[in-house]
């Protein structure tokens, strides 16, 4: 493995010590690394609380002698959350432009010649204190989107009041000819409401990706669906998916805008004459008139609502990171299914059904909890790729030999994943060219989907020797997070008297000559039932998998 070395010398460390800065924070932590074309990499980094930039090489990995100045496209300090993206050569940011992290700023550098570096005009605080988490370049909009939190100044609040926004620029913008010269002419933004009817909204975005319309779809269709948790202690360690169509984002972006009162600072949604359109492309041959309007007009009055007016999912686990993408199932038809990386380092796998969201998997990815810079998912590798300050991580897609028999494929719900009868087993759809593959996404219907699926042989039942009035606990493998384990005896009733049945699934009872005999436990999920290896609590060996019908337990022999 190759690897480029890029560190501040002692003396920038120095310099940066001496700031009262922590000397582990005076390294240079990369903030920006994006393709500017097919041969060299743009890269940025904190650099000491000094940003620079530089060109590498892709096939040397080598590094230019010249290095940019990086303030306005990376920031000082590397635990300031930051965006950034390239397209046709230009870098597009979001950051901030000086060392105390006061001076926000969306900024384009690299311009083409003739064009010229744009950059937000904050005279009038088109942003405050924003929390930027990603931008998306749309190419059918020609156009880009910035995902942040804010402070909201539109509302008369007690408290400091944060709102998720949705900021955009054309890529067309080359700023104004005298009013928003070198500015953007086409910034406006807007609020981002992840709410269910009248409850608190999930106000803080953590963080945004963009599923593409389907083929032959229009590109409005397209649906950006994002993280959301609560400043409220009321919601607090919950988070919130949801989905925002571009289409409600185009219509919320030409509808009407607040106006400011430049002596109260407060906002307000009067009527006014419109002079231009806020957010339109194309503004650079605009009157003075027109650009002063833009300027002082770039807050939508409406905000953007989820899709569907409600939210996609509720969590009760902390998500950080969001991937999503479009499967086709065994049946043709396709299911958006959900990537969620907790910040506990769990990943879970969720499709999203008629009746509502499915956990699919939970996969734990670290064993400990560590900072995670970036998730992408990349379809073509069938891959999901973590990256952390120790390295990138490989996350597949699928993970269908997991499931050993038919039940367990068909159970999984997950629309990669189908059974395979003449192999015997679970394989990826797709992977099995002209095979016809036992799948139920929606229902995980088995008796109808694995009626000709050949079964697993039964192993015989544990043997427990117990001494009477041992209390006994056992337990039995889940066959999944999903199910909910129940245990039986043959002719008999578990009386709630002698019998405790727990919340991990485990019977614990004490061992006298009324409970001594055999032992059911059934794992149950949705319509489908079936008989689990069993165990003592206190033994080490591992059942073998597969059904195991019943449980002896037997008085000990007095020898």
């Amino acid at each position: 493995m190759r690897k480029l070395e890029w560190s501040p010398t002692e003396k920038d460390t120095e310099q940066c010590s001496m700031k009262g800065k922590r000397v582990a924070d005076c390294a240079n932590f990369i903030r920006v690394l994006e393709f500017l074309n097919a041969s060299h990499i743009y890269a940025c980094g904190t650099f000491a609380f000094s940003p620079r930039c530089v060109y590498i090489d892709v096939e040397t990995l080598s590094m230019s002698e010249r290095t940019d100045e990086g303030r306005g496209r990376c920031p000082y300090d590397p635990y300031q959350p930051n965006t950034a993206l390239t397209v046709d050569g230009e870098l597009y940011t979001g950051t901030v432009a000086d060392y105390r992290g006061n001076r926000p700023v969306i900024s384009r550098h690299l311009s083409e010649a003739g064009r010229g570096d744009l950059k937000l005009d904050d005279t009038l605080g088109w942003l405050e204190d924003p929390v930027f988490v990603r931008s998306v370049f749309v190419p059918a909009e020609e156009k880009i989107y910035f995902f942040f939190s804010e402070v909201g100044r539109e509302y008369d609040f007690i408290d400091r009041l944060l709102v998720s926004r949705v900021a955009q620029i054309c890529t067309s913008d080359v700023g104004g000819q005298r009013t928003l010269q070198r500015r953007w002419t086409t910034f406006a933004k807007a609020q981002l409401l992840c709410q269910n009817n009248r409850e608190l909204p999930y106000n803080l975005i953590q963080d945004m990706d963009l599923l593409p319309p389907a083929e032959g779809a229009p590109p409005e269709d397209a649906l950006f669906y994002g993280i959301f948790t609560s400043q409220w202690r009321v919601n607090s360690g919950i988070s919130a998916v949801c989905a925002f169509s571009l289409r409600d984002i185009r219509t919320v972006f030409s509808g009407s805008y607040k106006v400011l009162n430049r002596d109260s600072l407060q906002w307000s949604s009067r009527l006014q004459e419109k002079i231009a359109s806020p957010g339109e492309c194309g503004l650079h041959n605009a009157s003075d008139t027109a650009l002063r309007f833009v300027k002082e007009n770039f807050l939508a009055d409406e905000s953007v609502r989820p899709a569907g007016r409600g939210l996609t999912l509720v969590s009760q686990h902390t998500y950080s990171h969001i991937s999503v993408q479009s499967v086709r199932a065994a049946s043709g038809r396709r299911y958006t299914t959900l990537f969620l990386l907790t910040v506990s380092g769990y990943i879970h796998k969720v499709v999203l059904l008629p009746t509502g969201p499915h956990v699919i998997e939970e996969v734990q990815v670290f064993q400990q909890p560590q900072p995670i810079t970036s998730m992408k998912l990349s379809a073509s590798k069938g891959v999901i790729f973590i990256g952390t300050s120790e390295g990138v991580l490989r996350f597949p897609l699928a993970n269908c030999s997991f499931y050993r028999t038919c039940a367990q494929c068909v159970l999984s719900q997950d629309p990669f994943c189908g059974w395979d009868s003449g192999g015997r087993r679970c394989v990826e759809v797709g992977s099995s060219a002209g095979t016809a593959l036992a799948q139920d996404v929606e229902r995980g219907h088995v008796d109808e989907v694995c009626a000709d699926a050949p079964t697993a042989a039964c192993p015989p039942g544990v043997l427990v020797s117990v001494s009477l009035n041992e209390v006994v606990r056992l337990h039995c493998q889940a066959p999944s997070l999903l199910s909910r384990q129940q245990w039986e005896r043959p002719n008999s009733r578990l009386s709630e008297e002698l019998y405790l049945q727990l919340e991990d699934g485990s019977l614990s009872f004490v061992a006298t000559p009324a409970t001594l005999g055999h032992y059911l436990c059934v794992s149950v999920e949705g319509a489908f039932s079936r008989p689990r290896p069993c165990t003592r609590s206190d033994r080490t060996a591992v059942p073998p998998p597969g059904p195991c019908p019943v449980l002896h337990l037997h008085r000990p022999s007095m020898s």
